[in-house]
């Protein structure tokens, strides 16, 4: 949409382009990956765009999510299908869902997040009652880390596996075994 700007020099109209509106840009998230019986919830701040295109969770091929998930459950998830991926989450009870469940943004990085609408404590609460650990992808998904704790949760920051987090994946991967251990512990429980 153009708008009228009178020209200070001859005073004619002259029609120049409107800013965009951040607004106009508005993005929904994705649905929770949850199950009643899940114990680790795992929260990215928002997918990027080639999630968003994907309809799923970490789709860049170059983020380590994936491969850091098969290291930690010692299966080939970051090679399967996107349903037997989720399928394979869902068998060592861990959910997906991000801090933000709607915001503005233009492209894929969080610096450039606007009008953020976080996800509710309580809906994780009422759909996965098991879960007892809540990791954070991130220090901007960590920034929600001290609500979740005051709701009860262990909490967990993790360095985010996104590609424009630049650490070698060994940096990433040694960090997040600390999710394995857990859920380690977590079968024995259950065994038990």
């Amino acid at each position: 949409m153009a708008e009228l700007a009178v020209s200070p020099k001859a005073g004619a109209p002259q029609a120049r382009r409107a800013e965009p509106d951040i607004a106009n840009e508005r993005k929904q998230g994705l649905p929770p990956v949850l199950a009643r019986d899940t114990r680790v919830l795992i929260l990215g701040s928002f997918p990027g765009e080639a999630s968003l295109a994907a309809a799923q969770y970490y789709a860049h091929p170059r983020n380590h999510f994936w491969p850091i998930v098969a290291a930690l459950i010692d299966a080939p998830v970051a090679v399967l299908p996107y349903r037997e991926r989720l399928r394979a989450l869902r068998a060592h009870r861990i959910g997906l869902w991000d801090i933000f469940v709607a915001c503005s943004r233009r492209g894929s990085l969080d610096g450039a997040i606007r009008m953020a609408e976080r996800g509710e404590i309580v809906r994780v609460r009422r759909a996965a009652p098991r879960v007892t650990l809540v990791c954070f992808n991130g220090q901007t998904a960590a920034r929600a880390l001290p609500a979740w704790r005051d709701a009860g949760y262990a909490t967990l920051a993790l360095p985010s596996t996104s590609p424009a987090y630049t650490r070698p994946f060994a940096e990433k991967l040694a960090q997040w075994r600390r999710v394995g251990e857990f859920l380690e512990g977590a079968d024995k429980e259950v065994r038990t």
